[in-house]
């Protein structure tokens, strides 16, 4: 015979919690897996487990009125005629024309324009309207082909080879067919209203060996003027890293766990792939192993959202950065404006992530052209320029504290780590002490 304490409340069990059980009762009622939009929602050693050390007698700081610190980064000069010369190192990562409205595509590049960096396309192809607001343009080269031609590989600034994803590293995209408009389906040749899933893998290579050609080919149809950039998910970084430099790539793209995408499964999102903060370190590795370090650009992604961060991964070694998420927030989406609307969707502002359904009030991620209507680009660039505005700020700010005349003078020894997860993924000592797991100190 069981007895209730009736001074202890009922338990629920930390592993089969509330969101658990919703989601083995949702799997067992309809048969299918959960497909979403954004990125991992599981907490992860992040920047947020990193503080800096500020000058004090040690060290001399800078004066932010009188004394400079630079913000500029140079990509692509290894091979390319015409490398990429950029205000910031805040770029806005690739995201498509279908996933994305034209709208957004559009304040997207507004925005990069007006703050001096550059934007990128996204699986499906360019539109005019994106190339005609974008500055610097870079043309992502995915396994999918949508859209892809040699007049817009010739149209762009730079060109983004997509090995991999930082939401889904090893596993294709998916579009699906509510979001598959007339215009969409002409840019990919697809039938409309049809889903459309992305290949994991590119159809004319198979390895590190066909990749070389790959950059060659892609160098000769574009005369050797485009730097050529390559993406990879966050899953083996070091390795990676090495052997995208030694295929010829001009920058290494290194996304994180905590990156978006369009849409994929739910188990593949919060399941595959590594924190942002434990991919950098060794990606910075091995291209100091090869000699190339500031030499080939590394561009971190993932999970970027403030100076700070910005600041904290170019410690670490990165040449800049790539916001997704955060630039689409800068622009209107999830904004609380239209939480009725949210609530009238099943969700609320801050967590709706269905946006392969494309019904998003905001106007964002949807291709209906009503709701599309109410993202005024013009607007919404303004306000998104304002935002890499205050981020490059605030990681001037928090350069010249250190001492630094440039955002790339930051280095790890300017570091130190909260959590010993992340003092071991960062590979920095650990607050207060000398030590970095699984390299000794006291």
């Amino acid at each position: 015979m069981s007895y209730h304490n009736p001074y202890t409340p009922p338990r629920k069990s930390a592993t089969f919690d509330d969101y658990t059980l919703a989601e083995i009762r949702r799997a067992a009622a309809t048969g299918i897996y959960d497909i979403r939009g954004a990125g991992t929602k599981r907490k992860v050693p992040h920047f947020d487990d990193l503080l800096f050390l500020g000058a004090s007698i040690s060290r001399y700081p800078l004066e932010g009125y009188r004394e400079k610190c630079d913000t500029s980064v140079v990509l692509g000069a290894r091979y390319a005629k015409k490398p990429i010369v950029l205000k910031t190192p805040i770029t806005i990562a690739g995201m498509s024309f279908g996933a994305l409205s034209g709208n957004a595509k559009e304040a997207l590049g507004r925005g990069a324009t007006i703050a001096g960096t550059s934007t990128t396309t996204g699986d499906g192809g360019m539109t005019d309207e994106e190339r005609g607001h974008s500055q610097t343009l870079v043309y992502q080269y995915l396994p999918s082909r949508y859209g892809m031609n040699p007049k817009d590989l010739r149209r762009a600034d730079a060109i983004e080879i997509v090995v991999g994803q930082g939401a889904k590293p090893g596993g294709g995209g998916m579009l699906l067919g509510q979001k598959i408009s007339d215009r969409v389906a002409n840019m990919r040749n697809l039938p409309k209203g049809i889903d459309q899933r992305s290949a994991c893998r590119h159809p004319d290579w198979t390895g590190p060996d066909d990749l070389e050609i790959k950059i060659m080919e892609l160098r000769e149809i574009t005369d050797w003027e485009k730097p050529i950039y390559v993406k990879v998910g966050g899953a083996r970084p070091y390795y990676d890293t090495a052997l995208a430099v030694k295929a010829g790539a001009d920058v290494v793209v290194l996304d994180g766990m905590q990156g978006g995408t369009a849409a994929t499964q739910d188990v593949f999102i919060e399941n595959v792939g590594m924190p942002t903060l434990a991919c950098i370190r060794p990606a910075v590795q091995a291209l100091q192993d090869l000699g190339m370090h500031r030499k080939v650009q590394l561009i971190i992604s993932g999970g970027i959202r403030s100076g700070a961060d910005v600041a904290k991964a170019l410690a670490l070694g990165a040449d800049a950065v790539a916001i997704g998420t955060a630039a689409l927030v800068a622009i209107g989406d999830n904004d609380p404006h239209w939480e009725e609307e949210y609530q009238k969707l099943g969700t609320t502002a801050g967590a709706y992530d269905d946006w392969h359904e494309g019904k998003d009030p905001a106007g964002i991620t949807t291709q209906d052209p009503e709701l599309s209507k109410r993202l005024d680009p013009v607007a919404a660039g303004r306000r998104l320029a304002n935002y890499l505005k205050v981020m490059t700020l605030e990681a001037q700010t928090i350069a010249r504290a250190c001492g630094k005349n440039h955002l790339h003078n930051l280095e790890p020894e300017d570091l130190v780590a909260l959590t010993l997860e992340a003092s071991a993924m960062a590979q920095v000592p650990l607050a207060g002490t000398s030590w970095i797991p699984g390299k000794g100190g006291f």
